[in-house]
């Protein structure tokens, strides 16, 4: 049976508010997969279900492309208050990423039989360990495309997210001393300022032409030593949040640190240990793809211009899947990706509908094209 229920532009507003009044920090998204798993069914959707570790999942349309429209349901932590001031909706989550979600919500239940099956999911915990993402990889599923909802603007498709390293670095010096005689023996903590200065240096050597989309950035982000205010630290631990751009890998990054480590420690005359703690491959969609080209076709229907094609400086969950699965990823959606996480978090009501349009002229072009490759 196919459904008659037409979605009004209030109604999409409507729901997108709804969205907002629930609160959902990471791993606290039962209310949101319960909303929509409702939506979904008003809307024809079907096998409508919520998995094993909170993801709401659902069917719409059949045949081929299979396409998968991904958004995840959690917010950072920290309330907004939900209310309408002019074009602008407030609210946590308003910009990242209630708003790409529903707006991949609006523009699936709008798929008919026959023109390509919409495989709609709200995952949880994208804003933690990326629990939701990581499940739907494990179980794999049959998906020629796939669309993750960020906020990236309407004019804008993303193609790419940098990888990520992060890694433990412990430093050991010989002894410890009697702070009123620091000079008896090296301190742990200064020397992991100097080490983690040296280590900086020599994984950003000779980026000075490129773009902050293509740079390799290593960033000191946790620092822990010492056992007493009157004693030299004999020993520190320290953590790197290391952004790898997509001509390169993590392979080779991790070469490089290995090298680097060994090199400093010799130099200084300390121990030093690292070890792995988070690993991420970056991620590149090909620019000619299917996906990439519906994308532009749709943005020109409704905004008549080209969208640019960006590279985001962070990680998303884009990387796992575009890495594990091998097909055509992009990341898109309504919404200013500088509003994400602040104090008054807000998305434009305009751009939000109008993300709707992009996302439904999208999957038509892109059954076309598909179809025309297939052939």
């Amino acid at each position: 049976m196919e459904t008659t229920f037409t979605v009004t532009p209030r109604f999409a507003v409507k729901m997108l508010e709804k969205a907002l009044r629930l609160y959902t920090p990471s791993l606290n998204e039962k209310a949101m997969a319960e909303f929509l798993a409702d939506k979904c069914d008003d809307l024809g959707f079907e096998d409508i279900h919520i998995d094993e570790v909170g993801n709401i999942i659902a069917k719409k349309g059949t045949g081929s492309p299979k396409i998968l429209l991904c958004g995840h349901m959690d917010v950072v932590p920290g309330k907004v208050k939900v209310r309408k001031e002019g074009d602008s909706l407030y609210g946590r989550g308003a910009s990242d990423a209630k708003a790409p979600l529903m707006a991949m919500l609006f523009a699936a239940a709008s798929v008919q039989n026959n023109n390509g099956t919409v495989i709609f999911v709200g995952t949880v915990d994208e804003e933690g360990n990326a629990t939701g993402v990581k499940n739907l990889v494990k179980n794999h599923m049959d998906i020629d495309y796939a669309v993750f909802g960020e906020p990236s603007g309407i004019k804008q498709v993303t193609i790419a997210y940098k990888g990520r390293l992060a890694i433990n670095l412990k430093v050991s010096v010989n002894d410890s001393a009697h702070a009123s005689a620091p000079w008896l023996s090296k301190n742990a903590i200064e020397e992991t300022m100097i080490f983690s200065k040296e280590l900086k240096k020599g994984l950003e050597a000779d980026q000075d032409k490129k773009s902050k989309g293509m740079l390799l950035t290593a960033t000191l982000t946790e620092i822990n030593g010492g056992t007493s205010h009157n004693v030299t630290p004999k020993e520190c631990v320290s953590t790197f949040d290391i952004r790898i751009p997509v001509d390169t890998n993590c392979k080779i990054v991790e070469q490089k640190i290995s090298v680097l480590v060994n090199e400093i420690a010799k130099k200084r005359q300390v121990e030093a240990y690292y070890s792995i703690i988070d690993e991420t491959e970056p991620f590149e969609a090909p620019h000619n793809s299917a996906i990439v080209r519906a994308f532009t076709l749709g943005v020109m229907d409704v905004e008549h211009t080209r969208p640019t094609l960006i590279r985001k400086t962070g990680t998303g969950d884009m990387n796992v899947i575009g890495n594990q699965w091998s097909i055509p990823v992009v990341t898109y959606g309504p919404g200013d990706p500088h509003e994400a996480h602040t104090i008054d978090e807000k998305v434009s009501i305009d751009e939000y509908l109008r993300g709707i349009e992009v996302l439904k002229r999208m999957i038509h072009h892109l059954k076309r094209l598909h179809d025309k490759n297939m052939q």
